[in-house]
């Protein structure tokens, strides 16, 4: 009997968990920039296995709690193709931005990416105004200037 509480206490925090906005999304929930009308998005693919991802994690965390008040969203892509993973690499990284798992990489065609991790700036007409390759430390400065001007941006396209 123990064991089936358990199971089932482990099932309810885990859907509870999914409902949070830093969660692990299904990939039954598609990312559409239209979604975010009117506000900055950082689309950033990761994978578990991706060194420069686990240096770009803290780094998101704190753009997510500097600027999402003004309008930013951020959204992880997970790439991997071992949901687990994706998960493990959570636990020990977290994630205080929206994840999406891209199960069947639909996203990452339509982004056409080709490094990891590989990050998009869209503005708040969901057209993409910036993108990089990869995660450089030294960069970051020159990151989060372009977040900063397209939040800065209240109008049309940049």
């Amino acid at each position: 009997m123990h064991q089936g509480r358990t199971k089932l206490t482990l099932l309810a925090i885990i859907c509870l968990l999914t409902a949070l906005p830093g969660a692990v999304n299904s990939a039954t929930v598609p990312f559409a920039p239209s979604d975010y009308r009117g506000q900055v998005v950082v689309l950033d693919f990761w994978a578990s296995w991706c060194v420069p991802c686990r240096r770009s994690f803290p780094w998101l965390n704190s753009m997510h709690d500097k600027y999402a008040n003004d309008g930013l969203v951020i959204v992880g892509v997970n790439l991997d193709n071992d949901h687990n993973a994706a998960l493990e690499f959570l636990e020990e990284y977290p994630a205080r931005f929206r994840i999406h798992y891209d199960e069947n990489k639909d996203l990452a065609r339509e982004f056409n990416v080709v490094a990891m991790p590989s990050s998009y700036v869209l503005n708040r007409d969901g057209k993409v105004i910036a993108k990089h390759y990869g995660f450089k430390v030294r960069k970051q400065g020159e990151y989060e200037a372009v977040i900063a001007a397209a939040l800065e941006n209240q109008g049309a396209s940049q």
